[in-house]
C-alpha cells in the first residue's frame, strides 16, 4: 500500500495503523450522530486489536466514515471526517485519575520530584500524524504527547488534557479535573500518551470490552 492509504476495504480484519502500532482501525456500521436510523461503513479508531464488542462501545476513541458523505470514491482520512466518542472521553479520564492514584509512569513521578511545585506537561515523544489506513501548591496539567510546549510553558488548550495538584513534590490525584477544551484529535493526530499512563488505558480499555461482551 501506499504512504496514504484509502479507507474504502472490504476486509473485516483489524488494520494496524502504520505509523502508530498502538492504533488500529475496525471496520463497523457508523453510528450517525444525528439520524440514529441511519447508518454506512466507517473505521473505529481503537487502541485494541480486537474488534468493539458493537460499533457504539466506549472502547472506540471515534469514527472515521469510509467514504466520506457525498461521494462516492476513495479518499484519504482528515481531520474534519473524525468523529469522537464522548464515551471514551469519560474512559480516558477515570484511567488517567487511577494511573496518577497508582503511581504507574515514572515521567510523571519524576517530573513532580523535579518541579517540586508549577505547572509540569505530561507528554511523550512527538509524532505528527495523519491517518494512514487502509482508508505553593501548583497544579500538574496533563498534555498529550502529540504536541509538547516549549520548557516553561503551557500546552496549547487542545492537548491539555486535565489539572491536577502537586504539592512538595508529590501528586495529589484527588484533585485531578478534565479539562473541557481537550480534543482527542487535533491536526497533530489522535491521542497519545505516555507509556505508563498508555498501558494503564488499555487495561481499563480490556475490561470495558469484557464487560460489554458478557
Amino acid at each position: 500500500m501506499g504512504p496514504c492509504a484509502r479507507r474504502a476495504v472490504s476486509s473485516q480484519a483489524p488494520i494496524a495503523d502504520p505509523d502508530r502500532p498502538d492504533l488500529f482501525y475496525h471496520l463497523v456500521s457508523f453510528p450517525h450522530p444525528v439520524n440514529s436510523s441511519s447508518s454506512a461503513s466507517a473505521y473505529a479508531l481503537s487502541f485494541l486489536p480486537a474488534p468493539p464488542p458493537s460499533s457504539r462501545s466506549a472502547t472506540v476513541i471515534g469514527w472515521l466514515p469510509a467514504i466520506a458523505e457525498g461521494t462516492s470514491r476513495d479518499i484519504e482520512a482528515g481531520l474534519d471526517d473524525f468523529v469522537e466518542n464522548p464515551n471514551f472521553r469519560s474512559l480516558l479520564q477515570g484511567a488517567i485519575r487511577q494511573g496518577l492514584r497508582e503511581g504507574v509512569d515514572e515521567v510523571w513521578m519524576n517530573g513532580a520530584l523535579q518541579l517540586r511545585h508549577g505547572w509540569m506537561h505530561i507528554h511523550g515523544a512527538v509524532h505528527a500524524h495523519r491517518f494512514r489506513i487502509l482508508t505553593g501548591p501548583s497544579n500538574t496539567r496533563e498534555t498529550d504527547s502529540r504536541n509538547i510546549p516549549p520548557l516553561g510553558r503551557i500546552g496549547d488548550p487542545d492537548d491539555i488534557i486535565g489539572s491536577v495538584l502537586v504539592e512538595d513534590s508529590k501528586i495529589l490525584p484527588d484533585t485531578y479535573q478534565a479539562m473541557p477544551s481537550y480534543r482527542l484529535c487535533t491536526s497533530d493526530g489522535p491521542i497519545q500518551l505516555t507509556e505508563g499512563l498508555a498501558r494503564k488505558l488499555r487495561i481499563v480499555l480490556e475490561d470495558v470490552a469484557s464487560r460489554e461482551t458478557s
